[in-house]
């Protein structure tokens, strides 16, 4: 394969990347936390259950973890990473209003989270319930 053509072929992509990156920009601040609540709710076929979504946030899996292990018992205020440290925003929507923004983070986070406590992904119904505890939170 010669240098021109391989120049050319990458050269070819910079349309395409540069469409990309205007749609994730676009794509960012997406959705609000009653969007997802319906799109969750949907998939589960069935309504969330508040109390339910607090006993799932505190209940401790296999490993000791929970969600509360970080988020914190009172999600409206800031937690603190089970094993970095790290201060981590509070998650409430009323006190975070970015929390539960973009769609893409959300499910990057439930999915890695769930993983971390529960050593496998959330349901759509177990997503749900946090949901409708977290937007509850005064």
């Amino acid at each position: 394969m010669n240098s021109k053509h391989t120049y050319f072929s990458v050269r070819s992509l910079w349309p395409v990347l540069g469409a990309w990156c205007v749609i994730s920009a676009a794509n960012a601040g997406d959705t609000n936390p009653d969007a997802l609540l319906t799109q969750y709710q949907q998939a589960a076929g069935q309504k969330a259950d508040r109390a339910r979504g607090q006993k799932f946030f505190n209940a401790s899996a296999a490993n000791d973890l929970s969600c509360a292990s970080c988020h914190g018992a009172s999600p409206v205020q800031a937690g603190k990473h089970a094993s970095t440290g790290k201060t981590i925003a509070p998650l409430a929507p009323l006190v975070n209003p970015d929390r539960f923004s973009d769609s893409a983070k959300v499910e990057k986070w439930f999915r890695r989270n769930c993983k971390d406590v529960l050593s496998r992904e959330c349901t759509p119904l177990e997503k749900a319930d946090v949901l409708v505890y977290l937007k509850d939170l005064k």
